[in-house]
C-alpha cells in the first residue's frame, strides 16, 4: 500500500498536490466572496467557481492521500473538471452575456494562465502513469 501511496503523491505527484491546494484556497475564496457580497450580478458564474473549489478540494484529498479508493476519486475528479472546464470555457467563449463576470474555468481558465485547462489533463496523466509503475502489466493493484 506504501508503494502505491506513494506513486502518487512522489515526484509530480507533490506539485500536483500544491497546485491542487492553491486553486482550491483560490477558488474558495473567489467563490466565497462573489457570493456573499455580489451574487445577484452573476450567480451561474460564482456558484460555478464554487462548484470548481469543492472539486479542487476533493482532488486535493484525493491526490495526497493516494490510496487505492482516492486514487478512483482523484480520478473521477479530475475527469469532472475537464469536462466542466471544457464545456464552461467553449460556453463563455460563445456566449459572452452568459458570463457578466468571470469564473475560474471561464475562457479555459485564461484568467488563472491556463492552468485550470492543463491541471486535470496532467492529474490523469499522471494517475495513469504512477498507477501503471506500481502494478505493472503483470500485477494487480494492491488493495
Amino acid at each position: 500500500m506504501s508503494e502505491l501511496r506513494e506513486a502518487t503523491r512522489g515526484g509530480l505527484g507533490r506539485l500536483l498536490i500544491a497546485v491542487y491546494a492553491i486553486f482550491a484556497l483560490a477558488a474558495t475564496a473567489r467563490s466565497g466572496v462573489q457570493i456573499a457580497t455580489k451574487f445577484d450580478k452573476a450567480p451561474l458564474a460564482y456558484v460555478l467557481s464554487a462548484v470548481a473549489a469543492v472539486i479542487y478540494i476533493v482532488a486535493t484529498v484525493s491526490f495526497a492521500r493516494g490510496s487505492r479508493t482516492s486514487r478512483r476519486v482523484a480520478m473521477v475528479s479530475c475527469t469532472v473538471e475537464l469536462v466542466g472546464v471544457l464545456a464552461v470555457g467553449t460556453y463563455s467563449l460563445l456566449d459572452k452575456t452568459a458570463f457578466p463576470d468571470a469564473t475560474v474555468w471561464s475562457l479555459y481558465g485564461n484568467g488563472y494562465g491556463g492552468v485550470p485547462v492543463l491541471l486535470p489533463i496532467i492529474g490523469l496523466v499522471w494517475l495513469y502513469r504512477s498507477g501503471r509503475r506500481v502494478t505493472g502489466p503483470d500485477h494487480k493493484m494492491p488493495a
